[in-house]
């Protein structure tokens, strides 16, 4: 839909509280294969609500492959405290599940997958490494 943008700012404008990142297309290695329009949806963004809780968010983009229809329109994180312990979560998750993409280490200083599990459920594991 590419409207996370407005709807951030929404809540936002709820929860109070700022953003905890924003990153736009036009910040990854793949910029230079999407339109200018693309490259300023958000590949994410995150916003501290409550108590140790963060909602996040992306556009979808159609040029990427993506197509968005109510009900795969979120996922749940998890962050774990370790590499292996992400390794743990996730082919536990993904066993009898779909891997949408597998655990690897990121540009934005993480080791990330995606996958939804046997119940339809997508799921996001993350490990933030060390910042020296």
């Amino acid at each position: 839909m590419g409207n996370t943008e407005e709807a951030f700012n929404f809540y936002k404008s709820v929860f109070g509280g700022e953003f905890a990142m924003i990153q736009r297309f036009k910040d990854t290695p793949e910029a230079d294969k999407l339109s200018v329009e693309d490259q300023n949806k958000l590949m994410h963004i995150a916003l501290p609500i409550g108590n140790g809780n963060v909602l996040m968010g992306t556009d979808a983009l159609e040029s990427m492959g993506h197509t968005l229809t109510f009900g795969n329109n979120f996922s749940l994180s998890i962050s774990a405290d370790s590499k292996e312990e992400a390794e743990k979560i996730f082919n536990g998750l993904a066993e009898g599940g779909d891997v949408e993409m597998p655990l690897q280490d990121t540009f934005w200083g993480a080791y990330f997958g995606m996958t939804a599990e046997k119940f339809g459920i997508k799921w996001l594991v993350n490990y933030d490494y060390p910042k020296n």
